[in-house]
């Protein structure tokens, strides 16, 4: 029987671990390892693969993905159980980046304090996006690339933040693009289409599309939708159009990609490339 060793390597930003592992590995991940990234991986059919203690969702060609938060600095552990009994574990550290932060004093205190009645309403309408947000479904369009939902300027990234009086507010999770009311938005990837309310408080028309295994689109301040809930659409797909619904200064379309829970950078995802 060949004498299996232990391999560990470390990298910059990406430390490997191999336990029990043959010197040719029988997984692979996308190399994009920074805070706010949507990592891919493929591995061989019928494996177990976590992260951390999480168990992922493997397709039947080996496809999964997990993702880094925007402020995420822990290692992840990753282990791939292949069906022979082979164990592989690869630790994954998020390369920190620098956000866009503005800090604005002298807000009047009145503007600073929040209006109940926004509160009440955006708990409402949150409730409904985080439990869209939970779905898991066998779809793998997140593992064959994503275009731009709309040609346009981008006027706003990821991860950029405002703070007032010395008092962080949240960050801004998304892609703005800029656009007029009405112009064309297209699905990113192909999916299901798990959410469309025209009227939420702070975002409008918002719609979210779920693209398999946790990873989903959402798009807010949208005017209309050309869908349904429970179509499903393939990439480059007419699915709504621009607005500037809910507390929007502007017309401009504002995209976010999330997995589960956690909040990604859409630019990434522009730059996955399949998994082979």
């Amino acid at each position: 029987m060949i004498n299996r060793i232990a391999v560990a390597c470390l990298y910059t930003s990406l430390t490997f671990a191999c336990t029990n592992a043959m010197a040719d590995e029988t997984f692979s991940l996308s190399n994009n390892l920074k805070q706010g990234a949507l990592i891919v991986g493929k591995t061989e059919p019928d494996s177990i693969v976590k992260v951390n203690d999480k168990v992922l969702a493997v397709s039947a060609s080996g496809d999964f993905a997990f993702g880094f938060g925007r402020d995420e600095v822990k290692p992840h552990t990753v282990t791939v159980t292949h069906k022979s009994g082979l164990l592989e574990t690869k630790v994954l550290t998020p390369e920190l980046r620098e956000y866009n932060i503005q800090r604005i004093n002298g807000i009047k205190q009145s503007i600073m304090k929040p209006n109940p009645v926004a509160v009440k309403r955006s708990r409402q309408d949150n409730a409904q996006i985080k439990e869209a947000r939970k779905t898991l479904s066998s779809n793998t369009a997140f593992a064959n690339g994503f275009i731009a939902p709309i040609d346009g300027t981008v006027t706003g990234v990821y991860g950029s933040q405002r703070v007032f009086n010395g008092e962080k507010k949240r960050p801004h999770f998304g892609l703005d693009y800029a656009g007029k009311t009405g112009d064309p938005v297209k699905a990113p990837a192909d999916g299901e289409i798990l959410l469309w309310v025209p009227d939420m408080f702070y975002s409008g028309g918002t719609m979210i599309i779920d693209h398999g295994h946790g990873v989903t689109s959402t798009f807010l301040h949208l005017s209309a939708s050309k869908v349904k809930t429970g179509d499903f659409v393939k990439q480059g797909d007419l699915v709504a159009s621009v607005g500037a619904s809910g507390r929007a200064t502007g017309p401009h379309l504002d995209w976010r990609i999330n997995w589960f829970d956690v909040r990604l950078d859409p630019a990434y995802v522009l730059n996955l490339t399949p998994m082979k």
